[in-house]
């Protein structure tokens, strides 16, 4: 498998995240160790990479765009914005809030 593999829209694409607020507080991660370092282990989850279907809507439309382009084990931080995360107004507690993801892509698997 050619390492020059870049995600793109059918693929699904494996990758640990860390979801933090501007100014740091951390409020969700599929890496263990930070979630233990942020207070926020839960033993009943399952802390692995998460996947996404890329092109299938399955997470806000800023985490997907981050994604579109990455290769295996590259690693880059994105702040979204409320427009491409959940609004900027609405019922979602994150509404209106701008985030920021830290992310490292550990697969690619095209169809």
């Amino acid at each position: 498998m050619s390492s020059a593999l870049k995600a793109q829209k059918g693929d699904t694409v494996s990758l640990h995240y860390v979801g933090k607020y501007v100014g740091g507080q951390v409020f969700d991660t599929s890496i263990e160790s930070e979630a233990r370092k942020h207070g926020m282990y839960t033993p009943a989850r399952d802390y692995k990479p998460l996947q996404v279907n890329l092109g299938a809507g399955q997470v806000i439309l800023g985490f997907e765009e981050a994604i579109l382009g990455m290769a295996i084990n590259e690693e880059k931080e994105v702040t979204i914005p409320p427009e491409k995360a959940y609004g900027k107004t609405g019922r979602h507690p994150m509404a209106g809030k701008t985030l920021v993801f830290k992310l490292k892509v550990t697969n690619i698997k095209r169809k």
